[in-house]
């Protein structure tokens, strides 16, 4: 136990990675807000939490960074470290650096209690893992942004050999459809107009017969919501109704982020994948056949071990066949416990950069000429935050890009955009003659 510390009257949460991550950090600062804590900048808060990444392991070395920076700063705050780092790592974190609280993704509606125990002199660790019961014990939401996260599933079943989410988050579970409605409904009433369902296997939520495209359809009911987005999906739950829901639901946006991590058989066998390239590329067929427009997203993993130069050819002609609107890709980087971490055919560090700036190269090149496409095109554009020139705005298209326009309209407003030039990661518009719902 050590000595007793003055209760946190100000707070900064700083989270890393994945979108479930930055949902989980507004769930953690609305819990601090409701204990009657002020939100602050990092280096004037009270108390820092640090909701954490443990995909990568440069991810989770920056954490302990950032508790390095933290303690020799001015100001010595509270640190508390939550989410996947905290879940894999849990009392090994006290032992290597100096923290205050440590909780996991599933415990973190704890948060105000682990804190005051804190307070109190006593460093506290919650990494238990109960079905969901977070979310009932969660604030009501308050005022949002125009694009709002809503997460409605958490943990996977799919064991794939690089991946440490199903140790850190868990089985796949799914939240009641009610309960995601009521939510739904809240972040509407709070100003959004955007929701984004969240999970890590998302298109595996089900509650009894109803798939996720009976939920989006329930969701496309709520008045005021104009669109609905939906991530990250796995390819062996993408059922024949929620690629229908592409065609027939105006407000799901056409935009599918579906990752395929190589283009290699052989290697999506090693990583326990459960599909192979041809089966990707039928499947993003069937999507395409409903939805002509779409803009697909994926991601890749470069390097990962036995991969050879005929592996590596494969991924980047499933590229070339796909065509991505935009994609994420990364070197292979071993995480402790997982099968992956145990097998010898390593890539050395400078084929895995080569490789990965091949890659890069290709999937900059679509993504520029899918912009370079647009340009011409009339949409509906969902205006989030300022630019920088004076009366310069910036959304999103209904593809997911950025657009940004110079007009009289405010934020949360959807406008009608002729898209008239394609820069290298954005686009610029003009308003258009027509009014936008």
């Amino acid at each position: 136990m050590s000595s007793p510390k003055t209760a946190p009257k100000t707070f900064h949460v700083k989270s890393f990675g994945c979108q479930m991550n930055v949902y989980d950090g507004e769930r953690m600062a609305e819990l601090m807000a409701a204990d009657g804590l002020t939100p602050a900048d990092a280096a004037d808060a009270d108390l820092v939490v640090l909701n954490t990444c443990h995909i990568r392991e440069r991810a989770t070395e920056k954490v302990y960074s950032d508790i390095g920076r933290l303690r020799k700063g001015g100001k010595t705050p509270m640190i508390a470290v939550a989410g996947c780092v905290a879940q894999a790592e849990g009392p090994e974190i006290f032992a290597r650096a100096k923290v205050d609280v440590v909780v996991g993704p599933q415990a973190y509606h704890n948060l105000p209690a682990l804190v005051a125990s804190a307070a109190a002199g006593v460093p506290s660790l919650d990494t238990d893992m109960p079905i969901l019961s977070k979310f009932g014990a969660l604030p009501a939401r308050r005022k949002v942004a125009p694009s709002a996260f809503l997460t409605v599933q958490e943990g996977c079943d799919k064991f794939c050999t690089y991946c440490v989410v199903p140790y850190t988050r868990g089985a796949e579970v799914s939240r009641p459809f009610a309960a995601i409605v009521d939510e739904a409904k809240a972040l509407v009433d709070a100003g959004a107009r955007e929701i984004t369902l969240l999970g890590q296997n998302v298109n595996a939520w089900s509650e009894g017969d109803s798939g996720l495209h009976d939920l989006i359809g329930a969701l496309d009911r709520i008045p005021g919501l104009a669109r609905i987005r939906y991530t990250t999906s796995h390819p062996n739950d993408m059922r024949q109704g929620l690629i229908d829901a592409h065609g027939d639901v105006e407000s799901l946006m056409p935009f599918l982020h579906l990752p395929v991590q190589s283009g290699s058989t052989r290697i999506l066998k090693a990583m326990n994948r459960s599909h192979g390239r041809d089966d990707y590329l039928r499947l993003l067929d069937r999507v395409r056949a409903v939805r002509p427009d779409i803009a697909l997203s994926g991601d890749f993993i470069v390097g990962f071990p036995g991969e050879t130069e005929a592996d590596f050819a494969d991924t980047l002609s499933l590229v070339g066949a796909v065509g991505y609107a935009q994609a994420y890709s990364f070197k292979y980087s071993a995480r402790p416990g997982t099968p992956a971490a145990t097998m010898t055919d390593e890539i050395s560090e400078a084929v895995m950069d080569e490789r990965l700036q091949r890659l890069q190269a290709a999937l900059n090149r679509d993504q520029q000429a899918f912009n370079a496409n647009s340009v011409g095109r009339t949409c509906d554009v969902l205006l989030e935050r300022p630019g920088k020139l004076p009366g310069q705005l910036i959304g999103k298209s209904p593809w997911l890009q950025s657009v940004h326009l110079i007009t009289d309209a405010r934020i949360g407003d959807l406008v009608s955009v002729d898209l008239v030039r394609a820069d290298p990661n954005s686009l610029a518009g003009v308003p258009a003659m027509r009014a936008a719902a």
